[in-house]
């Protein structure tokens, strides 16, 4: 299967000296801006992005929040858009230029689109490190007009052309491509690829001293609310502690920017009770933030106590009015909603009059110190469905635990990346506009960003593809994905782990023709030797008596989902050493 979005590849670091093959003097990106992608709507002729005269609307880029010299953070990575006025070049053609680029990381970072009638544009460039070596990638931009949705950085709703305003979806793309995380980057040379356009660049940095906590994955943008001046306060369980924390908040899929007024960060007592005084983040030292459409923003490292294994508050200020917002649905966690007024510094529970089942905006939280992460990603059994609310049963929570308990094994934060209905090869929600549909991107597009770009990532599993048998897909489909997801984490130079898929015999639509194609894929993942180990929760759970259903004492009772006692068998079936 060839991903629509990237296709990426590291070649090992060589000691080959960077010499002969450097023909130019390399320069900062923006000394080697050629095109005008942007006009004003009252000017669309000023731009010409695609040779046919169609461009970006600049009022749509600024009702994003993507204004001139903003530096944006997408997936981790710090990239600036362009200080240039419409109608002013503002973005490199990739023609083989020599672009000067310094620092340390795990990926080069481009944001990039491509204007090939339609077509995504690849091709392949050199990184030179400073001490002579080299190492190749291969950049693939999706086309500005029908590029896929779900992995997009930013969808603008319009698109200016000399004969008037398109109402047409405009895409900007954020590409990811691993280098030699050891060495200083001195250099990057963009492909020879007619069509394709780079309007910033960066080398996303290593979260070095971080390790991530607690996770969770954007699954859709709902309606809600709607929110006008309302103090959220979530509640999220950590993995490993640590003396310093930062949080991550991620306004993903959404085509408008959303202010943080205040955020505080506390230890629960009960409820939404703090047991001190919450403690105020700042971002860029200011008490709050806007975070533009697609974009994250990181809370500065706050000197603060994380305990392992326990629960958070956090609470921020929607000083706006907020009617939509990027979220994940299945909490099986109660939260709270405010009345009218910043409540984010009050311990008391009083203000707090309403509850949610989802986290909407918030995304990480990540400690001081540790090891690294190890990133689960998966579909409902691992987002915890039919668990107990409230009580952090689900499988990822009990393997958390195990990990604490082991004196002798590396503590690992476990960041639970599993999205209710998730799918490996086709999108549920499809990454644009406010659906009730939150099932997610699929697990080939939401890749990069849920497992790649979180914090100290060291190891992967995988366990997902019921839901595309169950809706259709064959066997043979889901392999493919799934041995697309094993090359390119091996790319990233990440351990990868599979999970076998549970049987389901008793939920609607679970077949015996599903039951041949789960077999089918079971037998793949235990015997293709692509993944790093294999974690056989079908026979874990299944009945030894009739295995095409789960064993009725770790059964849910809904035939799909384990409940507590099957999470706990799954979560404690992980060997750590595998990790």
């Amino acid at each position: 299967m060839v991903l629509a979005l990237i296709a990426t590849a590291l070649v090992p670091a060589s000691s080959t000296p960077a010499t002969a093959q450097d023909h130019s003097t390399p320069l900062p990106l923006e000394h080697l801006l050629d095109n005008t992608a942007v006009s004003d709507d009252t000017d669309p002729d000023e731009a010409d992005f695609d040779g046919s005269g169609a461009s970006l609307s600049a009022d749509d880029l600024t009702a994003a929040g993507w204004t001139p010299g903003r530096t944006l953070t997408v997936q981790g990575a710090r990239l600036t858009w362009p200080r240039r006025a419409p109608g002013e070049p503002d973005n490199v053609r990739a023609d083989g230029q020599a672009v000067r680029l310094t620092g340390r990381g795990d990926a080069l970072a481009f944001l990039v689109a491509g204007t090939d009638g339609g077509a995504q544009v690849t091709g392949e460039g050199t990184v030179v490190y400073a001490d002579g070596s080299r190492s190749s990638y291969r950049l693939t931009g999706p086309d500005w007009r029908t590029g896929p949705l779900a992995t997009k950085a930013v969808a603008l709703p319009h698109v200016n052309t000399p004969g008037g305003q398109l109402t047409e979806k405009a895409r900007l793309y954020v590409v990811t491509v691993p280098i030699a995380r050891a060495r200083e980057v001195a250099s990057v040379r963009l492909p020879h690829a007619a069509g394709l356009h780079v309007f910033a660049l960066s080398v996303r940095a290593g979260a070095r001293g971080w390790a991530g906590s607690w996770t969770t994955a954007t699954s859709g943008q709902p309606a809600v609310g709607p929110w006008t001046d309302r103090t959220l306060r979530l509640v999220v369980h950590t993995s490993v502690g640590g003396p310093r924390v930062r949080l991550r908040f991620d306004n993903t899929f959404a085509s408008a920017p959303v202010r943080i007024g205040s955020a505080t960060v506390a230890v629960r007592a009960a409820g939404a009770a703090a047991r001190e005084t919450p403690v105020p983040l700042s971002f860029g030292g200011a008490p709050g933030v806007e975070v533009p459409a697609g974009a994250q923003a990181f809370t500065d490292p706050l000197g603060f106590p994380v305990p392992a294994g326990a629960d958070l508050l956090v609470s921020f200020h929607l000083p706006g009015t907020v009617t939509a917002a990027p979220a994940h649905r299945l909490a099986v966690q109660r939260s709270y909603v405010s009345g009218p007024g910043d409540h984010a510094a009050d311990a008391a529970a009083t203000a707090y009059t309403s509850t949610i089942t989802g986290w909407p905006l918030l995304t990480g939280v990540d400690v001081g110190g540790g090891p690294g992460s190890v990133v689960l990603l998966g579909d409902s059994i691992t987002d915890g469905d039919k668990s107990t609310t409230d009580a952090n049963r689900r499988w990822p929570d009990v393997l958390a635990a195990r990990l604490l308990g082991r004196s002798t094994m590396p503590r690992y934060g476990v960041l639970n990346q599993g999205v209710s209905g998730n799918r490996v090869v086709i999108d549920r929600y499809p990454g644009d506009g406010v659906l009730p549909d939150q099932a997610g991107v699929s697990a080939l597009h939401r890749l990069d960003r849920d497992v790649f770009a979180q914090t100290s990532v060291r190891t992967a599993v995988v366990f997902e593809g019921i839901n595309d048998l169950l809706s259709g897909r064959t066997a043979e489909e889901v392999v493919a994905g799934l041995r697309e997801i094993a090359d390119r984490t091996r790319a990233r130079g990440l351990r990868l782990l599979a999970a076998t898929l549970l049987p389901c015999e008793g939920w609607a639509g679970c077949t015996p023709a599903v039951e041949a194609q789960r077999l089918a894929v079971n037998a793949w993942i235990r015997d293709a030797c692509v993944f790093d180990g294999v974690l056989d929760f079908d026979a874990v759970v299944r009945d030894p008596d009739r295995p095409t259903r789960m064993l009725p004492a770790y059964d849910s009772g809904d035939h799909l989902h384990p409940g507590d006692a099957g999470y706990a068998a799954l979560g404690g079936s992980v060997d750590l050493r595998l990790l």
